[in-house]
């Protein structure tokens, strides 16, 4: 019997579909980017100027926003303030936007950025199940630090050795210790969630019962960093745990989105150093025990997407001469068409990874051409959604929701003594 040309083996696989977020920062991630005629720097810290970016990547059925947030203002060096008046500085807070923007949205995940260094995870623990409450299950976090001295100096509890050569053992000795404690505050975070089981609230009227005190319980964290009895004040967040995401350039922050994140973004500029990332990820995320866990692994880009390749450096260019200086990034910054865009995103993707976090340079031009352009690009393609399927961000990112680990252990006491 002759082989077919139509048999379902010799068919072209269909494309996988990707996952997209958006990081939104200010006016945009180009400094200049505030110049620019649909910047609306005068609306920045208002409301409407969030909700619109928010509504806007809604339109385009991406996944998820990120919100960048600090301690201290934006600076043009890694680690000390600067003296410059012509860039943005200033920001509102990332969680509260969120917070704000949730209820004018149905579907796309909300991601602010928390800082987990001179903070406390039982404060933000309940920010992030708020919002959760709030967005319906829709809420997640980007676990960030910082080492700057100055931010150290807001909060007068510690002082943080000084980073002068990143390479340095000593360097990487204070890096790894902040990691450390990320990974700890992460894990705080993660009891505190489920420190009430999720049918602890009873609330019947007749006979007077709200909770069931059995079904809240003490997480008794102790670790290096944190000291933690909990229970939350808040009970447990619709997705049971909301989405842990953080940003990785370098063995140990690939080590902490091994052990503690759902998504990790990193920083490739081609498909090779994707490739090999994405296997260094994958490698801490098997030593820590989470090989069967399914853990997103999305590329960051910066973005300047026009109608030609021509016009897209053209702006680029102009945006340069305002800064005073060429623009880099520690991500590789596209400058191009949505349909170039398209091919570089299914190449990265074809070489394992799940999704992309895009950066638009200016925000009021390059979120609508992510949204109106590439993303009927890819949907030409079969390589992205055309409507929602899920209404909660882990849905969205097919993550199940965890069981309740307190719960589990309720059970198998209960058991043992029948």
């Amino acid at each position: 019997m002759s082989s077919s040309s139509s048999s379902p083996s010799s068919s072209p696989a269909l494309p996988r579909p990707l996952h997209l977020a958006v990081a939104l920062d200010g006016t945009g991630w180009h400094p200049a980017s505030w110049r620019e005629p649909v910047a609306r720097p005068r609306d920045l810290f208002t409301a409407a100027y969030w909700a619109d970016q928010v509504t806007e990547a809604e339109r385009g059925l991406l996944d998820f926003v990120t919100i960048e947030d600090g301690l201290g203002p934006q600076s043009s060096h890694f680690l000390d303030p600067d003296e410059r008046t012509d860039q943005v500085r200033g920001r509102l807070d990332a969680v509260l936007i969120a917070s704000r923007v949730a209820p004018l949205t149905r579907h796309i995940g909300l991601v602010p950025t928390l800082v987990t260094t001179h903070t406390e995870p039982f404060h933000l623990s309940k920010a992030i199940a708020t919002l959760d409450y709030v967005s319906n299950g829709r809420a997640g976090l980007r676990a960030q630090l910082t080492a700057r001295p100055g931010e150290a100096a807001h909060f007068g509890r510690r002082t943080i050795r000084r980073i002068d050569d990143y390479r340095s053992p000593a360097s990487q000795e204070i890096a790894a210790e902040l990691f450390d404690e990320a990974a700890d505050y992460v894990e705080v975070l993660r009891r505190l969630w489920d420190s009430w089981e999720d049918d602890a609230e009873i609330r019947d009227a007749a006979t007077g019962r709200f909770i069931d005190r059995d079904k809240l319980h003490y997480i008794d964290f102790e670790g290096p960093h944190f000291s933690v009895k909990g229970p939350s004040i808040t009970p447990r967040p619709p997705q049971g745990q909301p989405v842990v995401t953080a940003l990785g350039h370098d063995t140990i922050p690939y080590r902490f989105i091994g052990r503690a994140a759902d998504i990790g973004y990193i920083t490739p500029h081609d498909t090779d150093e994707a490739r090999a990332t994405l296997a260094v990820v994958r490698a801490e995320q098997a030593a820590a025990g989470r090989a069967d866990d399914t853990v997103h692994v999305f590329a960051d880009l910066v973005v300047l997407l026009d109608d030609d390749e021509a016009g897209a450096r053209a702006r680029k260019e102009r945006l340069d001469t305002l800064a005073g200086g060429e623009y880099t990034s520690d991500a590789r910054i596209f400058t191009g068409t949505a349909a170039g865009l398209a091919d570089l995103l299914q190449e990265w993707g074809a070489a394992g990874l799940t999704g992309f976090r895009l950066r638009p340079a200016v925000t009021g031009h390059d979120l609508p051409a992510i949204t109106r352009a590439l993303v009927p690009e890819l949907q030409r393609r079969g390589a992205f959604r055309t409507a929602y399927e899920a209404d909660t961000l882990r849905g969205l990112l097919g993550l199940p929701r965890p069981t309740n680990r307190y719960a589990a252990t309720t059970t198998a006491a209960a058991t043992a003594t029948a």
